[in-house]
């Protein structure tokens, strides 16, 4: 029997995993910020923003807060217009 590696996941598979990730933290505020921003800008990701929001959930949460409340400085590969949108803060919708 001969081993053959399964087949990169495709674009779909790669959103619900992220999907699932930006949702499953380990803090609420952070699945608030994470996910909120996830469900609210997904569908009208490509390969490059699908990209960055997998680099993004690489990083601890802590730093991401700080990051889209504006409190440190984001890395060079994580800045631009996908952080300054999740910066505006204008997704997160927390049930009462």
């Amino acid at each position: 029997m001969t081993y053959t590696p399964s087949s990169a996941p495709s674009f779909e598979q790669r959103l619900a995993r992220a999907k699932f990730r930006s949702w499953h933290r380990g803090t609420r505020e952070a699945d608030y910020m994470i996910g909120g921003f996830y469900d609210r800008y997904h569908a009208r990701w490509g390969e490059a923003e699908l990209a960055w929001f997998e680099a993004l959930l690489d990083e601890d949460d802590v730093d991401v807060m700080a990051w889209a409340l504006g409190s440190q400085t984001p890395p060079a590969h994580l800045a631009g217009d996908l952080l300054a949108a999740m910066q505006k803060l204008d997704y997160v919708d927390i049930p009462r």
